[in-house]
């Protein structure tokens, strides 16, 4: 049901300027998708790290909007080397690369030109170690932007909006730790505004989707959990939303990313009713999209297929463009009509 493109994969790490000399990049991956005026529009994740130095670990971060770094020896023992992502020290996590938003454009959904700028940067305390996995819903005339602000204290999702992806207003954190995979819906619901969110649970059961309203995209709650992990291999780690739900006369479609046995993300299907959108219609058993090519199975962090932005054409298809394995940019085409046959 779902076809990848022949030319995957479309932006890799080599086709982005760093943000700053004594960095590189490593992976541009997760981006949020949106049509505008003439143009498809990516806003990428972009993750760095600093110029590799033999025998030593450098852990970059940003202080007071600035980019910096701790230096350590590999063999430091207070330095725990977690795995390709993070490292902890001295009773703190880090990560091993820190991220921004970068705007990718193109007049054919396939070929990008990416800015040499960032578009959205770590400049406040809670995005000192990035920003990261960016949704875009069009709410009237203006372009409602959330993502991952990630710090010491913690994952929180930021709000910010635009108008013409050049100028850029942030207005602050919308769900705070530890909280992240937000996606609003395209429209009000019961004149309310909605959004599947994830908090991560700790203690108890695994992290789930849950279902909020708002009167203003700022202040949320009527907080429900939508969905759990349903145990099975491809779910037995968590589950998270991805793009904005897509609006059918079925139901609310949802395709989410699901993590599960040997740290493999695959994505699944939901179903939700239109009008009160906590109740579940329809889910799917098993994975729609799984890691297969060795750009989705080998990579900086591997066997992962992540999707945050999606764009509905005017033929009827829906593209559906994804993160492969931390590092690039795919795309898989097929159509909301056979998504919901999956779901008969």
């Amino acid at each position: 049901m779902m076809r990848r493109n022949t030319e995957n994969p479309l932006v890799f790490p080599r086709d982005v300027k760093p943000s700053n000399p004594s960095y590189q990049v490593l992976g541009t991956f997760n981006p949020g998708a949106v049509k505008y005026k003439n143009e498809i529009i990516l806003l990428m994740r972009v993750a760095e790290n600093c110029l590799a130095q033999d025998d030593y670990v450098t852990i970059p971060y940003f202080n007071n909007g600035k980019a910096d770094l701790i230096r350590l020896k590999k063999d430091n023992p207070d330095l725990l080397i977690k795995d390709t992502r993070g490292y902890f020290y001295k009773g703190k996590d880090y990560l091993s690369t820190i991220s921004h938003l970068r705007i990718a454009r193109s007049n054919d959904g396939v070929h990008f030109t990416v800015d040499e700028q960032p578009f959205i940067y770590p400049d406040l305390p809670c995005e000192c170690f990035g920003v990261e996995d960016a949704r875009i819903v069009k709410l009237d005339d203006t372009y409602y932007i959330n993502y991952t602000a990630v710090s010491g204290d913690g994952y929180v999702t930021m709000l910010a909006k635009t108008t013409d992806f050049v100028h850029l207003k942030k207005i602050g954190i919308i769900f705070p730790p530890l909280n992240k995979d937000v996606a609003f819906f395209p429209e009000k619901i019961n004149n309310k505004y909605a959004a599947i969110h994830r908090p991560d649970n700790k203690g108890f059961g695994l992290p789930s989707i849950w279902y909020a309203t708002s009167p203003d995209m700022v202040s949320w709650g009527e907080h429900y959990c939508l969905l759990r992990p349903d145990g099975s291999p491809s779910e037995s780690q968590k589950i998270g939303g991805g793009s904005s739900p897509i609006k059918t006369d079925k139901g609310w479609l949802v395709l989410y990313h699901a993590k599960g046995e040997n740290s493999v993300y695959s994505l699944k299907l939901l179903l939700l009713a239109l009008d009160e959108p906590q109740k579940i219609l329809k889910k799917a058993n098993v994975p729609v999209f799984v890691p297969e090519t060795d750009y989705e199975k080998k990579g900086f962090f591997p066997n992962v297929v992540f999707t945050n932005g999606m764009i509905e054409k005017e033929n009827g298809e829906l593209w559906i463009y994804y993160g492969a394995c931390d590092e690039t940019i795919c795309l898989a085409i097929t159509s909301v009509s056979d998504l919901l046959k999956l779901l008969n």
